[in-house]
């Protein structure tokens, strides 16, 4: 299942918002059939997949790096030493064909700045990527020679050809009440069919979605429509028309009952009564979960927030790691100061001048001939070079305390989207997965839908008996640990969390009567067991009362912070240990 011409359009727009004006830093080619391009782009890479594989060929923004052969082949090499560290100039379309451009400028051997194509064909087992220069072919992925094609070959010195397809109406961009008349003139076919014969990049998925709001039945033939039924359908045309362009976007797709695609579209599609419907953020987001989706028994929601949190937590990582490196240069701010100070207490002694370096006295240094060598600016004098590390010096002891922190917020960001990683690997009910793209809505993570849905109940945490009956509660999502510890728990309940890792808070009831060493030691295992450190061994656990567990006005879902609390040392238990105590707590 791929796209169409019509919602391939709503794809180009998203990958110039994101891509345009990035730098091409890397090209490889996992396999005969994929493409992949690193993009730099405000300090952050991003991956562009292209594919031509015959069963699924598209384009989209990748949150995972294919794996890449030792040896990249011929292509890949010539795309190397053509494109890379050129500029993404625009993504455009040829029509509402499934024909993208992607201009690139770069500069040639005599410093001039030269744009260069790569033009992807999307049709199918007929898909190419093409590289071509002033619409001369260089080379291409597949070449088509006159043995395959008499029409139209594919062969490095040719002149690039668009590939043969009908020239319809544009319904993105044209005169509907033009489309309208043509439509009353047709006869013999479905009125679904009849729209993707006069039209340009309309499948079938979109037709049979035009027919649907249109409040037509869905197998009218063209020859039965009256007046009516034509203003119907040129509103049900306006309608998604009005969608498209006013980025009002909610890309779908529907997964029948044996977990295969059957439709997909840049808009929410409401014509399907059967299968499951699944909406995006993005359509990059739709296509590589498309891509993926073969073979998984994953529900589809879960499969997108596990991709959503692995890019987001990627991206955090990446900026923590600047952050870091940009902090380590701050804190190192006082070397410049002592080149600034040295300079200007040797200011007025005979010092050469328009040279890279300098060897003076330490002026602080307590041992006699101890010296300093300070780079120099060649092109400024000895005052200009002291002012220069005065002035970089200043900026640098600002930027300490706003870098300390944004590296703080950054790490409290990776522990956050890592709780709800850890929760959505435990998620099995759609009300508990609601929840957690619930959150994610409100962290502004993900795009909240148009639609508003009922209110349902909260869900529960699990709820266990140790091996003398106390009560444990589980907190599987951050919505259920702060019920559990900030409404549910009591101030004298115990408290427990895996030590600086993220994961649940679990709940120990203890009544009246304090709980036994073996007890706590329980609920410490399971509290190790329902965190990242789960495959792991003599993972600390912390435990506290909870009348010493706090949580901060304002602070994320399922953060706290706590006192006077112990660590123990504990090995998770098996899966099947736990799942053994679930299903008797379920009897």
């Amino acid at each position: 299942m791929s796209l169409d011409g019509f919602s391939l359009s709503l794809l180009i727009t998203e990958l110039n918002q994101t891509l345009t004006g990035g730098r091409i830093d890397r090209i490889y080619q996992p396999d005969k059939h994929t493409l992949t391009l690193l993009v730099r782009q405000l300090n952050e890479t991003i991956r562009l997949l292209i594919s031509i594989k015959p069963e699924n060929p598209c384009m989209y923004i990748s949150a995972a790096l294919p794996e890449n052969p030792a040896a990249p082949p011929a292509f890949c090499m010539l795309l190397r030493k053509h494109l890379e560290d050129g500029r993404i100039a625009v993504f455009s379309q040829h029509g509402l064909d499934r024909t993208v451009f992607i201009d690139i400028d770069v500069r040639n051997e005599r410093g001039e700045l030269v744009t260069k194509r790569l033009i992807v064909e999307l049709m199918g087992k007929h898909s190419n990527i093409i590289f071509t220069q002033n619409n001369l072919i260089v080379d291409s992925i597949r070449r088509i020679g006159a043995n395959v094609s008499s029409y139209r070959q594919v062969l490095p010195g040719r002149q690039y050809e668009y590939p043969p397809g009908p020239l319809g109406h544009d319904l993105l961009h044209g005169s509907i009440p033009d489309f309208i008349a043509q439509l009353s003139l047709e006869n013999g076919l479905s009125l679904a069919k009849t729209i993707v014969k006069i039209t340009s990049g309309i499948g079938p998925v979109t037709a049979r979605e035009i027919v649907w709001r249109s409040g037509l039945p869905a197998d009218i033939m063209v020859d039965a429509l009256d007046k009516s039924d034509l203003d119907a359908i040129s509103e049900a045309i306006y309608s998604i028309r009005k969608l498209l362009q006013e980025d009002d976007l909610q890309p779908s797709l529907v997964i029948d009952a044996t977990n295969r695609i059957v439709a997909m579209a840049a808009f929410e599609l409401e014509h399907i009564a059967t299968g499951q419907r699944q909406t995006f953020s993005t359509m990059s987001q739709m296509l590589e979960f498309s891509s993926d989706q073969k073979g998984t028994q994953k529900p589809p929601e879960k499969i997108m927030v596990e991709k959503l949190l692995a890019g987001e937590i990627s991206k955090q990582k990446r900026k923590l790691a600047v952050l870091t490196e940009e902090l380590a240069d701050a804190n190192d701010c006082d070397q410049l100061r002592l080149y600034a100070d040295i300079l200007m207490a040797h200011l007025y002694h005979s010092l050469p001048s328009r040279c890279e370096q300098i060897v003076l006295p330490n002026i602080y240094s307590l041992t006699e001939g101890d010296t300093t060598i300070i780079p120099l600016d060649p092109s400024m004098s000895i005052l200009e070079n002291a002012q220069a590390y005065y002035g970089k010096y200043n900026k640098l002891k600002r930027a300490q305390n706003l870098l300390a922190e944004q590296l703080s917020h950054c790490r409290q960001e990776i522990a956050y989207l890592e709780s709800i990683q850890v929760a959505l690997a435990d998620t099995s009910l759609q009300a508990e997965l609601a929840e957690i793209k619930q959150e994610l809505t409100q962290a502004g993570y993900v795009k909240p839908t148009a639609k508003r849905r009922s209110p349902t109940a909260p869900t529960a945490p699990l709820q266990v008996a140790s091996s003398n009956g106390a009560i444990i509660w589980i907190g599987k999502n951050n919505h259920q640990n702060d019920a559990l510890t900030c409404k549910q728990a009591r101030p004298d309940d115990l408290w427990f969390h895996a030590k600086d890792i993220p994961g649940s808070h679990v709940i120990l009831r203890t009544d009246t009567v304090p709980p036994l060493e073996q007890t706590i030691r329980e609920a410490a295992q399971l509290a190790a067991y329902f965190s990242k450190a789960r495959q792991s061994s003599n993972v600390p656990v912390d435990f506290a009362k909870r009348r010493h567990v706090k949580k901060p006005t304002g602070a994320k879902p399922g953060f706290v912070i706590y006192d006077h609390q112990k660590t123990l040392y504990v090995t998770p238990p098996d899966e099947q240990t736990v799942q053994q105590k679930l299903k008797e707590n379920e009897k």
